[in-house]
């Protein structure tokens, strides 16, 4: 049995934030947001909340949507730096309701908030209530999901060398299915204002998992669109900039030059998913003259960053043999293997970024990439071709 600290009142603050967002069923989102804390613990103390509740201007079929997460320290199991906790999630937003309880243990070097391992236990019972606010509308399941997992994350920063590992068991136990998905992030430092980054991605779903958990070539599978406020419910970001291939978002494979192109005959590679998708990419990093502008400002060039970069991805997809994939109401049909598949070009990167009080980033990563080679090009176009892509989210975020 854990022994906790109980709530005092004289010194427990909740502090409210207004909210406003917008996705093409709810309309415009408005809401508030609950942070709440013992008074001098800086969000590292007992009793966590994290809080919000909104109400959507065109009123849906359930207009109104919350999510909720208290985090509690479990003492004989935490040290400075190193906590554990036990934490309980509920939410039903953008159509999806999720119910998760959480074992998280942490190990930290104490104020190094770069070399930390994570390790954290979970069950969670969850369903995609409504669909109108899924992207792919066709491509999800809608029956209640048991869910328990493991992730794990292992992080370290040397002089001239930081890399971020992360991992994800998860099962379902009504279904059967299992899914895994490993990710390891590297940056190595050449020179001053020069390096290499080099990440690596890997998920498999199994066969008989629901469509939601099957991998794209471009991004990562739709089941997880749903950690992300941008990717969260469709027209956040206009359904028309993704299908058109104009506009990305980081993760999976990550192969940016074929979010317009098809695979496999299909008209869309947005549509087409596999059961193992496998990607790397590099990114050589160069000094450029604005960045060197905004490092002249010690605030700023903390803060705000302009990168360029020369990338090359490779990566692929691969299925059962004559495995049938209902991947959306557009394209049905045998789906195999793509082989690996390449691109590369020319890309910039600006962020504005405040690390949260574990060293994490938290802030906005816009991305303009210009694939200008691709190996599979599809209806005859040439390897070599002017092409261009708006991105959201940083490919290599530590």
């Amino acid at each position: 049995m854990f022994l906790v600290q109980p709530i005092q009142a004289q010194n427990y603050r909740i502090s409210t934030y207004p909210d406003l967002w917008y996705n093409d069923t709810d309309g415009i989102r408005l809401g508030l947001r609950f942070l709440g804390e013992v008074e001098g613990t800086f969000k590292d103390g007992p009793h966590r909340l994290d809080a919000g509740i909104w109400v959507g201007s065109k009123f849906p079929e359930n207009p109104v949507s919350y999510y909720f997460s208290f985090t509690e320290p479990i003492p004989v199991i935490s040290d400075f730096g190193s906590e554990g906790n036990i934490q309980f999630i509920s939410s039903i937003r953008t159509g999806y309701s999720m119910h998760q309880l959480r074992l998280n243990k942490r190990w930290q070097q104490e104020f190094d908030d770069l070399d930390y391992t994570e390790l954290s236990f979970f069950g969670s019972y969850e369903k995609n209530v409504d669909s109108s606010y899924r992207f792919d509308p066709g491509g999800w399941s809608d029956t209640w999901k048991t869910l328990v997992g493991l992730d794990g994350v292992f992080s370290r920063d040397f002089d001239q060398f930081r890399t971020h590992n992360s991992a994800q068991f998860l099962r379902e136990l009504d279904q059967g299915f299992n899914s895994i998905q490993f990710q390891s992030v590297n940056r190595i430092k050449l020179s001053d204002g020069v390096h290499l980054r080099t990440r690596f991605y890997f998920h498999q779903a199994d066969a008989n998992s629901y469509n939601e958990y099957f991998g794209y070539l471009w991004t990562n599978a739709p089941a997880f669109w749903l950690q992300n406020g941008f990717k969260r419910a469709s027209g956040t970001i206009p359904d028309s900039w993704l299908t058109d291939g104009f506009f990305h978002f980081s993760g999976g494979p990550n192969l940016r030059g074929y979010s317009d192109h098809a695979i496999n005959g299909f008209e869309r590679s947005v549509y087409t998913q596999y059961q193992t998708v496998y990607g790397v990419n590099f990114e050589f990093v160069y000094p450029n003259p604005i960045d060197k502008v905004l490092n002249k400002n010690e605030i700023i060039g903390d803060l705000v960053e302009f990168q360029s970069y020369l990338f090359f991805d490779a990566g692929g997809g691969e299925n059962e043999v004559q495995k049938q994939v209902p991947v959306s109401a557009q394209n049905e049909g045998m789906i195999f293997e793509t082989g690996t598949i390449t691109d590369a070009g020319l890309g910039f990167q600006f962020s504005v970024n405040i690390p949260d009080y574990l060293g994490k980033d938290r802030g906005i990563f816009i991305r303009y990439d210009i694939p200008f080679w691709i190996s599979a090009p599809s209806n005859n176009e040439s390897n070599f071709k002017l092409r261009n892509v708006i991105g959201i989210g940083a490919i290599f975020n530590f």
